[in-house]
């Protein structure tokens, strides 16, 4: 379309200006009009194929219920995005009501695209055993079953050692075993809309007001420098 639209634009010009010369002559001169105006469509049109320029990471983590995990690292500085869903279950396309039955062995998770050289793997996993139980197994509070487990998926042999490295880190903070699995990323099912920036569109809902809220009040306290919008 673009093209089309520019050849056009020339052909007119030339028309405009009463120019009554050979063909061969105006189709050059619609050439040296049309090729700088070519250029920049193109430029314009390439603009969403672009490789971004900066780094980014993703990593997969399992923390109990995923509104409260999606809360916490949606809110971290170099964190491009947070998205609610399921891994780590034996059948395709789960379900919420299917995942919640503790049958298909997903847990509910977040899949978070960051940037390491804004926010290290590191401190992001600091930030993980920071505000949620890991001793506690296949259980974050009221919520019990295998689908509310604490886990990290990793998307790579580095990120492994890392998880392996946070967790000896993490094991001085805490009195009981921690009993956070790590293991390879698996298929990542996004959550169903609704499950998507819950705590951001229900805040006042009982249940982020008594589970999430405490975890954004330490979130605040302890990582304040990491937080967005300081």
């Amino acid at each position: 379309m673009g093209v089309i639209a520019t050849r056009n634009r020339a052909e007119s010009v030339l028309h405009a200006l009463g120019m009554v010369i050979p063909t061969s002559i105006a189709y050059l001169l619609i050439i040296l009009i049309l090729s700088p105006l070519q250029a920049q469509n193109n430029a314009m049109n390439n603009t969403d194929l672009q490789t971004p320029t900066d780094s980014s990471e993703t990593i997969t983590l399992g923390a109990g219920c995923f509104w409260c995990v999606e809360a916490v690292f949606e809110n971290l500085k170099g964190v491009h995005s947070a998205v609610s869903g399921y891994m780590g279950g034996s059948i395709k396309n789960p379900s919420y009501r299917e995942v919640c039955t503790g049958r298909t062995g997903h847990a509910e998770v977040v899949q978070v695209h960051y940037d390491p050289a804004v926010l290290s793997t590191a401190t992001l996993l600091e930030v993980f055993f920071a505000t949620h139980d890991p001793t506690t197994l296949n259980r974050q509070g009221a919520d019990a079953g295998t689908q509310y487990r604490s886990a990290i998926f990793f998307h790579s042999e580095v990120q492994e050692q890392e998880a392996k490295d946070a967790i000896t880190r993490a094991t001085r903070d805490w009195q009981h075993a921690i009993v956070t699995e790590v293991t390879q990323a698996s298929a990542f099912y996004k959550a169903e809309d609704y499950h998507q920036a819950y705590y951001e569109q229900n805040g006042e809902a009982p249940y982020c007001r008594a589970v999430i809220l405490p975890k954004m009040r330490k979130l605040n306290t302890g990582f304040q420098h990491l937080l967005k919008m300081q």
